[in-house]
């Protein structure tokens, strides 16, 4: 299984970049991609970053010197990200790296206008938690 979806390019090299601040990931179908951390961070699949259903996401900032501090497997479908600000509750699947990967121009350009919305840009710190933990539910 190469990842949540039948038949979809399985990884055939990942590199972290650690100066770069990039995952380079090779595709069994020849796509390369080298993602920045803070891309993959401000799209974390998880609860904390996407909410628990649509309009609950929660804008990330101040994320642009992220590092990568760990990233372990998970299953053979997907690795979960240790990033430097803490946040290691993301898994992404190789279809969600993918996505990423091929999408990037696009989820940027979405990025730099949900910024522009918000009145804030990648750099503003993020607000100090509310105390909502996900671990409740």
């Amino acid at each position: 299984m190469a990842g949540l979806t039948t038949g979809a390019p399985a990884p055939t090299n990942i590199t972290v970049h650690s100066q770069s601040r990039a995952l380079e990931i090779s595709f069994s179908d020849g796509a390369t991609f080298r993602i920045p951390f803070e891309l993959m961070r401000v799209y974390s699949p998880s609860a904390e970053v996407q909410g628990h259903g649509p309009g609950q996401e929660t804008l990330q900032t101040g994320k642009r010197l992220v590092d990568l501090t760990g990233l372990e497997p998970v299953g053979n479908y997907a690795v979960q990200p240790g990033f430097s600000d803490g946040h290691d509750s993301g898994i992404f699947s190789w279809d969600y790296l993918y996505f990423l990967g091929s999408q990037q121009d696009q989820l940027w350009q979405d990025y730099e206008a949900k910024l522009s919305a918000a009145g804030v840009d990648r750099d503003t710190p993020m607000p100090e938690k509310s105390g909502h933990s996900c671990a409740s539910h």
